[in-house]
């Protein structure tokens, strides 16, 4: 019998909803990865949007309401294929995040550095010792209770996301509007992409900026009149989502040249010239507190989530015994441990690499290389579901009948495979000369990162 709330659980309309989806997934580091690409970024947010954010919003919303139990896109995957297929795909969630850490702490470390002194930014010593700081802090929060937790991750989302996101879009359309001169020219011709495969590369990198609505997609079971309210808070949440990226990215490829595009030091450059120009240097130090709070708590969020359903494996019997330990708060301590200690390892490679911004993008593809695989096997279950298990009640389910989830599927896996495939092909942006070895160091990466899921399964299961 599925866990399924009674009316008193739901309490959750349409704004709010649509709310709880942009905290989860706004986030502005992401924004100089597109500025690179000027006007024609506007396709691919546009695209990543109709192949990849809204499929994956409602087949989680479908599966998270048939499944509402702990444990996510495990359980999901499980109950679609089977435990060994469910314990590879919440292993893909939970490893994919630890190359993407160091990415998030340099940029969080990189924006501190403009609080104060931006001149930090540049030395190696400064970024390591912070980046390091800032894994235990996340580390350790997550050890309190969840309330603590998850009020870090609410409060400075919305504060130091949605607040700096509105300030550099209006000051980027005030720009465009007063006649300030762009580095970006408009044109009918600049809307259009360069469909070299060098460029569109970066597809995979606005897959990777809208991640992240598998998270919130466990509050569907608390939704008022889903069926209806769902869809409604997706294409509002959709809409303010695809508008802060847009605008975002083009105020930052307004005033900062794509040559001088820093991956690490994101919008901060940007903040710069647009206070400059009008006189309010003073609140620069101001707007980089603000970020830091925003992605303080998208890192907590990320540091949990993920470790708290590698947790529901080892209660399954997926992994040894030693890694149900969790202390009264029900956090999982060991795993978070374990964790902050492979991602400092990669915190030390990264922040000494000789170019930064392409080690910042390779460990993101790499990330999001991992995460694809979790979104395909997530993409295959809800169609396989809705055959095997159709008695489950869905409070939501994707409109149209079997067709219409194999069209959602359909979709979100097109644009999976597509971002998966071009993720090995390196920007032209980046000046990557060895394109073997970055192709090298990707599919190693995924082999040696991926691989150890199957031989844990494999071994844990024999010795049961």
């Amino acid at each position: 019998m599925q866990d399924q709330p009674g009316p008193s659980t739901r309490v959750l309309g349409v704004f709010r909803l649509a709310t709880l989806t942009m905290a989860a997934v706004i986030g502005i580091r992401n924004l100089p990865q597109m500025a690179e690409y000027g006007w024609a970024s506007i396709f691919f947010y546009v695209a990543a949007m109709l192949f990849f954010f809204i499929p994956i919003s409602l087949v989680s919303a479908e599966l998270a309401t048939g499944w509402p139990k702990r444990g996510g896109i495990y359980i999901w995957v499980r109950e679609a294929f089977g435990p060994r297929v469910g314990f590879f795909a919440i292993w893909t969630q939970w490893i994919a995040c630890i190359p993407w850490y160091p990415a998030v702490l340099s940029f969080l470390a990189a924006t501190i550095a403009y609080s104060f002194n931006p001149s930090l930014a540049d030395s190696k010593i400064y970024m390591l010792i912070t980046t390091l700081i800032l894994v235990w802090a996340a580390t350790i929060a997550n050890f309190f209770e969840i309330k603590v937790s998850s009020w870090i991750s609410s409060g400075g989302m919305l504060i130091g996301s949605l607040i700096p996101a509105a300030l550099i879009v209006g000051l980027g359309l005030y720009w465009s509007l007063a006649g300030y001169p762009t580095e970006i020219a408009f044109s009918v011709a600049s809307l259009i992409p360069d469909f070299g495969m060098e460029n569109v590369v970066f597809f995979a990198g606005v897959v990777l900026a809208l991640s992240g609505m598998e998270l919130s997609a466990s509050s569907a079971s608390e939704v008022i009149d889903p069926q209806r309210n769902f869809p409604r808070a997706i294409l509002m949440a959709a809409v303010v989502i695809l508008a802060v990226s847009i605008l975002g990215s083009l105020a930052i490829a307004f005033v900062i040249p794509k040559e001088e595009l820093s991956l690490v030091a994101g919008i901060m450059p940007a903040v710069e010239v647009f206070f400059a120009e009008f006189g309010l240097t003073w609140a620069v130090p101001w707007v980089a507190l603000l970020i830091v709070l925003g992605t303080v708590a998208l890192v907590n969020t990320w540091f949990l989530a993920p470790a708290k359903g590698m947790l529901v494996t080892a209660r399954y019997g997926d992994l040894p015994a030693f890694f149900k330990g969790s202390n009264r708060h029900g956090a999982p301590v060991r795993l978070l441990i374990i964790q902050g200690a492979i991602t400092s390892l990669f915190c030390v490679v990264f922040v000494f690499v000789p170019d930064v911004n392409t080690a910042f993008w390779i460990l993101s593809i790499l990330a999001i290389q991992l995460y694809i695989i979790m979104y395909v096997l997530v993409f295959l279950s809800v169609i396989r579901l809705r055959y095997t298990q159709p008695e489950v009640p869905r409070t939501y389910k994707i409109p149209g009948g079997k067709g219409g989830v194999i069209l959602v599927a359909i979709l979100g896996l097109i644009g999976c495979l597509y971002a998966f495939v071009v993720g090995f092909f390196p920007p032209a942006e980046l000046n990557v000369e060895n394109v073997a070895g970055y192709v090298s160091f990707l599919v190693v990466g995924m082999i040696v990162l991926g691989v150890p899921p199957l031989i844990i399964y494999q071994v844990r299961r024999k010795n049961l």
